[in-house]
Formats: C-alpha cells, sequence, structure tokens
C-alpha cells in the first residue's frame, strides 16, 4: 500500500546512505516507500565523468522559436540564442560571451534548447569550462529536460554530479524528478524521492504535492493519497498561519482521485469549497465532475452541472460532449444522448471518432437502423475507423431486425480484418437467434483466417445448442485440439448444460469425466447440473454415484446442489433420504434457504408429515423471503387432505392480503370446501376465481367442475365445462370422469357413454363437440323432468330453478358464514 512520509517534514535529514539500484526500479502493483531506506547518492570527491549524449542534434529537426521571440529577453540573448542555433559547437558560438555569462544567460540559454541532447551538450559545456558556475536551477533545467526524455540513466547521473559539486537540491529539483518518474510511468521511483525530500526537512510545494496525489491515484490508492494531501494541507496551514489556499490544478486533482474513489460527498465538499474560495472551474474540473455523477447514476446532478457551466461561461468542448453522450446512452436516454450531438455540431464542434461509435452503438443495440445507418454513412465520409465493439453491434441490430441479407453484407465488409473476439461476437449475434447457417459460414471465415481460438468454439457451441443440434456441438469441442485449441472451463460447462437440459446425462457425464480428467473442475456447478439431470430422469441410483464421487475428490457440494438432491428424493417420496442430505448440508455449515425448506415441505406435504411440514414453514417464514407461494399452496393442499379448514384458510387469506395467491391456491381452497360439502362457500370462490382470469389450467377447471357435480349444480358445472373447451384448454381424463357423473346422473344409458368413449379414445375431430350436446342434452333433460314433478305435485306451473336468484338469496348468509368459518376454523 501507498503510505506517506512518516516522518515530520521539518526534521533535518540524517546522514545520507547510497541510493542502489534508482534506475532498475520498475513500478508496482503495492507502492511502498519507507524514508529511512531511501536517501540521494553519497557526495564523493571525484567529478562525474561527462554526461554521454548519443547523437549529434540535427538542426532541421527541431522545431524552435521564431527569433523576434527571442527579442524580449533583451541584451546580448537573442544573439547568443541565435548563434547556438546556426553554430554547431557550442564554444564557437559562445566564445564573444565565453567570460561574460552570467547565471541568468545561462539558464535560459538551457531552457529554450527544445532538443534534450542540445540541452545536455551545452550543460556539459558550461561544466567542463572554468569560470563557468552551476547552480540548483540549471540542474533543475536539464533534469526536467532528460526526465521528459525519459533518460533515467542521465537522471542518476545528474543527480550524482550535483552531490559532488556540492550543490544543494532544492523544492524545485525534487518536484522536477516526481514530476517526470510520474509521467514516465515510474511512481514508485517518484515515491523514493519524495521520501528523500521529506528526510531533508524540505516540503513539497502545491504543484509536487498534486503530482504525487495523481501518483497514488493511478495506484488506486486512494485512502493514502487523500493521507498525504491531508497531512500536507495540515503542515501548510500550521507554516501559514491559516488555511491554505489552494490553486485550480490542486482541486482538478482532489476532484478527479474522490470521484475515482467514489466518494461523491468529498467530492461535493471539494468542489463547493473551490466555488466558496473563488477559484472559477475549468472545463475539466466539470468534465470530471459530470463523469463521476454519471457514472454514479446521478444524471440530476449532471444537467445542474450543464447548467452550472453556461453560468460561468464555461464553454464545453468535445470531451464534455462525449461524456454526456456516453452517459445519457448508457441511462438508457437515447434522444438526449442525439440532442447532444446534435447540439455540439450547432456550437461549431467537430464530432471525434469517440462521439460517432458512442452514439452509433447506442443506436445499434436498440435497434434504430435507420438511424444508425445515417450515422454510419456520415462516419464513412469523413474516413472514421468502426471499431469491433460497434461493428459486432452493428451484426446484432440487423440480425434481432431480421434484416439477414444486411446482417451479412456487414460481416463480410469487415470479416478481413476481425480479430477473434470480433468473430466470436459476429457468430454469437448470429448464433443466439437461431440463425445457424449464417453462423456457420462466419466459424467458416474464421477457420479459414486462422482466427480460431477458444471463445469462437465456445460461441459456437452454444450457437448449436440453442437449435438442438448437439451432435455438432459435440463435434466442435472434440475437434478443438486439432488446431492447437485446449477446451477451456466454459467450454465443458457449456456442454454439460446443453447436453443435460436435453435429457441426454450420460452425454453430459461423458464431458464431465474429461473436465475432470484435464483438472478443469473447480466447484460443484458441473456436477450440479448432471445430478439434476439424472434426477429427473428417476435415476436415483447415479444420483447418489455422482455425488459420492464429487465428495471423494475433494469438492464440496453448495445449497443448490444439496436442494436438488432433496429435491430429487421429495419427488418419490423418500423422507429418509432426503432428511439424510438435509443433514449433510447443516454439517456442512451451510445456511438452509428458501429452496431447501420448499422442497422439504413438498416431501412432507406427499407423505402427508403434518407436523413436519408446519414446523418447516415456520422456518420459511422466519428467512423473510418472497419465495413462499410455492411452500404456502403446498400446505393448503396439505391441510385440505386432512381438511384443517382454520390453518388452510388462514394461509389462503394471507396470500390473498399479500396479493399473491394464484390459481393453485384458489383451486385447493375449491378442493377443501368441496371435501367439507361446503358448496356455496366454494361457488363463491370460484366466481372469484373467473373475477380475476384465474381460471386458465385444467387442474383449476376440473376442481370447479368436480366441485359443482358433488353439489348436484350440473348446469354450473356444464357451463365451466363451456368455458373450458372456448379457451381451448385441453380435457384431460380427471375433467371426464367428472363428466361422466353428469351422464349417469342424468339417467344417460351405459352403451350412448360407451360411445362418448370410444369418441375419446379414438381422438376424433368432433369428440368435444359431440360430448357437449350430450351433456346438455342430459341437463336439459334432468331440469325438464324436475320442473314436471314439481307440476304434478301442485297441479300449477313452478319456475325453474334459478341459480343466480338462489345466489342473490343467500348471499348475505354466505358472508356470515365464511366470515364465521376464516375466524373459528
Amino acid at each position: 500500500m501507498l503510505v506517506p512520509c512518516d516522518c515530520s517534514l521539518h526534521v533535518p535529514a540524517r546522514p545520507l546512505t547510497p541510493l542502489q539500484n534508482l534506475t532498475a526500479l520498475a513500478p508496482c502493483k503495492s507502492l511502498t516507500f519507507r524514508t529511512k531506506a531511501v536517501a540521494a547518492p553519497a557526495r564523493t570527491s571525484e567529478l562525474c565523468p561527462e554526461l554521454a549524449v548519443p547523437c549529434t542534434v540535427v538542426r532541421q529537426a527541431v522545431k524552435r522559436k521564431k527569433k523576434g521571440n527571442w527579442v524580449h529577453y533583451g541584451g546580448s540573448l537573442p544573439a547568443m540564442l541565435e548563434a547556438l542555433e546556426h553554430v554547431q559547437d557550442v564554444r564557437e558560438a559562445l566564445w564573444l560571451w565565453e567570460d561574460t555569462l552570467s547565471n541568468r544567460e545561462r539558464t535560459i540559454i538551457l531552457k529554450e534548447q527544445k532538443d534534450w541532447r542540445r540541452a545536455v551538450e551545452i550543460f556539459d559545456w558550461f561544466r567542463r569550462e572554468r569560470g563557468h558556475e552551476l547552480n540548483v536551477i540549471h540542474y533543475n533545467v536539464v533534469l526536467c529536460a532528460v526526465g521528459r526524455a525519459r533518460r533515467w540513466d542521465l537522471v542518476l547521473r545528474l543527480w550524482h554530479e550535483m552531490h559532488s559539486c556540492g550543490v544543494m537540491p532544492d523544492n524545485s529539483t525534487y518536484g522536477t524528478l516526481i514530476n517526470a518518474c510520474c509521467n514516465g510511468g515510474r511512481e514508485r521511483v517518484a515515491l523514493l524521492w519524495l521520501g528523500d525530500m521529506c528526510k531533508r526537512g524540505l516540503m513539497p510545494d502545491e504543484v509536487t504535492m498534486s503530482i504525487v496525489v495523481q501518483a497514488y491515484k493511478k495506484a488506486g490508492e486512494y485512502e493514502t493519497a487523500e493521507l498525504f494531501f491531508r497531512k500536507w494541507s495540515s503542515d501548510s496551514s500550521t507554516r501559514m498561519e491559516g488555511h491554505p489556499r489552494y490553486n485550480l490544478y490542486t482541486y482538478n486533482t482532489l476532484i478527479d482521485t474522490y470521484g475515482k474513489a467514489g466518494q461523491l460527498e468529498k467530492l461535493s465538499d471539494t468542489f463547493s469549497q473551490m466555488l466558496r474560495e473563488g477559484v472559477a472551474p475549468s472545463v475539466v474540473t466539470f468534465n470530471t465532475m459530470i463523469h463521476v455523477w454519471g457514472k454514479h447514476h446521478g444524471m440530476e446532478q449532471v444537467a445542474s452541472l450543464v447548467r452550472m457551466m453556461e453560468e460561468f461561461q464555461c464553454f464545453p468542448d468535445t470531451r464534455t460532449y462525449n461524456i454526456l453522450i456516453s452517459l445519457y446512452r448508457e441511462s438508457n436516454n437515447i434522444d438526449v444522448a442525439e440532442y447532444y450531438f446534435w447540439r455540439m455540431k450547432a456550437e461549431n464542434l467537430v464530432p471525434d471518432v469517440v462521439s460517432c461509435r458512442t452514439l452509433l452503438y447506442g443506436y445499434s443495440i436498440r435497434g434504430m437502423v435507420t438511424k444508425a445507418e445515417a450515422l454510419l454513412k456520415e462516419m464513412d465520409e469523413k474516413g472514421f475507423v468502426i471499431d469491433e465493439y460497434t461493428q459486432s453491434a452493428l451484426t446484432r441490430m440487423y440480425v434481432n431486425a431480421g434484416m439477414l441479407e444486411q446482417a451479412w453484407r456487414w460481416f463480410d465488409r469487415f470479416h478481413h480484418q476481425m480479430n477473434s473476439e470480433c468473430f466470436s461476437a459476429n457468430i454469437d449475434a448470429f448464433g443466439e437467434k437461431g440463425y445457424i447457417v449464417l453462423a456457420e459460414k462466419a466459424f467458416t471465415c474464421c477457420l479459414k483466417k486462422h482466427m480460431l481460438n477458444v471463445s469462437v468454439c465456445n460461441v459456437m457451441i452454444k450457437g448449436y445448442g440453442l437449435v438442438g443440434k448437439m451432435d455438432e456441438a459435440c463435434e466442435v469441442a472434440d475437434g478443438m485440439e486439432r488446431y492447437g485449441i485446449l477446451p477451456d472451463y466454459v467450454t465443458y460447462s457449456s456442454l454439460i448444460q446443453l447436453l443435460s437440459t436435453a435429457k441426454l446425462p450420460k452425454k453430459a457425464l461423458h464431458y464431465l469425466e474429461k473436465m475432470q480428467a484435464v483438472k478443469l473442475l473447480s466447484d460443484c456447478v458441473p456436477y450440479s447440473v448432471v445430478i439434476s439431470s439424472f434426477a429427473k430422469n428417476g435415476d436415483l441410483r447415479m444420483v447418489e454415484y455422482l455425488f459420492s464421487e464429487m465428495i471423494t475428490s475433494g469438492i464440496r457440494a453448495d445449497v443448490f446442489l444439496y436442494s436438488i438432491l432433496i429435491d430429487a428424493y421429495a419427488e418419490v417420496g423418500k423422507v429418509q433420504q432426503a432428511a439424510a442430505y438435509f443433514g449433510l448440508m447443516k454439517k456442512d455449515g451451510l445456511c438452509e434457504n428458501a429452496t431447501i425448506y420448499n422442497s422439504l415441505i413438498k416431501l412432507y406435504t406427499k407423505v402427508g408429515y403434518v407436523a413436519e411440514a408446519r414446523e418447516t414453514y415456520k422456518l420459511l417464514r422466519s428467512l423473510d423471503t418472497d419465495a413462499i407461494l410455492y411452500a404456502s399452496n403446498c400446505m393448503i393442499d396439505l391441510y385440505s387432505d386432512h381438511c384443517m379448514v382454520k390453518e388452510a384458510c388462514e394461509i389462503f387469506e394471507s396470500l390473498k392480503a399479500g396479493g399473491s395467491a394464484n390459481e393453485f391456491s384458489y383451486a385447493m381452497m375449491v378442493c377443501l370446501y368441496k371435501k367439507i360439502a361446503r358448496y356455496d362457500v366454494a361457488h363463491r370462490i370460484c366466481k372469484e376465481m373467473q373475477g380475476l382470469g384465474l381460471l386458465t389450467q385444467a387442474l383449476s377447471y376440473n376442481s370447479v367442475i368436480q366441485m359443482y357435480v358433488s353439489g348436484g349444480r350440473m348446469d354450473d358445472a356444464l357451463k365451466i365445462f363451456k368455458k373450458m373447451l372456448a379457451s381451448n384448454t385441453p380435457p384431460n381424463d380427471a375433467t371426464f370422469k367428472a363428466l361422466n357423473v353428469i351422464l349417469v346422473r342424468s339417467g344417460v344409458t351405459k352403451n350412448d357413454i360407451r360411445k362418448l368413449e370410444l369418441l375419446r379414445r379414438n381422438n376424433t375431430h368432433d369428440c368435444l363437440h359431440q360430448w357437449y350436446r350430450a351433456l346438455y342434452s342430459a341437463v336439459r333433460s334432468s331440469t325438464s323432468s324436475f320442473q314436471h314433478s314439481i307440476i304434478d305435485q301442485s297441479g300449477t306451473r313452478a319456475r325453474p330453478f334459478d341459480i343466480d336468484n338462489c345466489k342473490s338469496r343467500k348471499r348475505n348468509t354466505r358472508k356470515q358464514v365464511t366470515s364465521k368459518l376464516i375466524s373459528n376454523g
């Protein structure tokens, strides 16, 4: 971790020790320095040998200041600089002024050299000639030049020479060295110089402090950067007897550091402090603030900052607009992104390749084909290069729009310059939508271009799997090694997933064994997939074998795998085995979850263990999870089987109150009330189901039909059957079994019923129509007989039995009974 200097900035330096191998130090992930281990090179009585300059400076290759700009120096300086411009030899160029050169003139001459080699050449001449005093400023200028050129060997030799000649480094020296190292990617060396600076009792100036903070920021050591700044700021306050005023560069550095660290509160405080102290933010400040807030989804703050830019008359640059276009595209507001693109043009700023790519990518992922093609035409006219991400996104756009010819033409335009990752993205775009022929053609192009890699093979396997071509998927995997490509974890896990889902667990097991042989099995996920497939096939012997093999190989099971095992045995009602795996899971220290409890409740419901199911349901409720509907329905089913009305009603009403009661919940309650012959309440629930649109599945239709048949309401049963046919819900054996009762009770002969059954077994096209006609006639006949019997007994015609009137007369009574039933059980 980067740590700031741990010594006081005002303590005099201890005796120096040699700084060994400074130039060999390279940046590393942990940029740590200790001031006790850092020192400048020791002084010696020997003079440093002449600095080696690799070649003579070519006059024509250097762009120099115009002669007119030298005039402001005054005196002889313009003539000196003119002479050095045209005369290669330094002595010959400066012979007129050799004995009269001042320190200021030497400094300006060194600073005006635009080529570091010429600066070193002149500096070396000054050093060799007697009478030319070289001070720390001269060394600082040359250190800056060679540091900018990243000639670290010369930096070190100059440093040695300074101490050999008794020239003490100052703040500017260290600032120059630190800045050069940071710009050259040598952050660790920069921090070594900082440590030496602290040892000498020198305090970094504001610019140097900002450079150090930048170094920490680049290394990701944001806390350390802040700590260093606070320490520096505190010491500055003590020296200045008050709060220091920072410049714009410092504020920009701090804002960027806090932004990258995600410390939005400190970012806002720093920006507010900047404004309070009267430091006008620059476009760099606003760009950083907008980018940070946008990345943290603060789009309101982004809009506010844009307005603030206008108030400060700080005009957006191309980077500002690029940031805004990117942020609004990512926040799914493509219209605003487009607005800023056109506003950039209106303000005479030319969109660059980043602007166009960003907006084009936004158009493509949203399927805006017309706008994407218009922008693409504009990019072609400007000669902008399409990057691989945008190219593959456009292929996917055309594929998603069903424009396969355009998609292939677009792919064909770029495939000669594609890399493997781009091929992979394009093949995936074709394969994901099931266009496997195009995916195969793209795969063949990749093969011919010798760009095949494991990623390309993986997406091709995925594409074959999506269209059910398992043999072809296996062929791709098996043929990878012929091209020198080794299957990876994704290859094997994808194949195992696809084959297991296709109910081919034995093939999946083959690749699981290959995966294990090449030591790519690091977790239990592939085992879980294969075990789940065998479990669904009812092969519990293989389930147990694979689990045992997995544990023996040292791979631990997770909660998901245990839930598969428990659910497998719950399906077949084997309580002992399910309980054993539940015990193993607890022994492994894994926490129970909703899936585990749901499986256990399903098991207990299947075998009728009320007490165990109730206890597990309580544990599930204690998890405060939303995944409780399945378990609740199981409990209603269990309570229904045991005629436990109060308990079932409590759960059902709880589900209704939470808005989560589904079709199965209502159907189970209908079954419960049918079982206890409370047909009035069951009828009310049926009406609720129909009102909520929850009568859609065969199970629900059957429950309602059976309830009405049991209650003798044949006419209502027939209406539900008619509704079932109208909704295209196919009746099953349970449906016809209930309808059979209507026919028998209505006096239909066994021979006629046998004919209807024969029609159903032969799946005759008008089977359902014949059944409905027979049921309708039977119900009408029963109703007519009922009415005639009433006429015969009373001598007058009575009104037919009216269900709706009956409902109306009994509505209030039913409400009272139901309310009492729910409260008292």
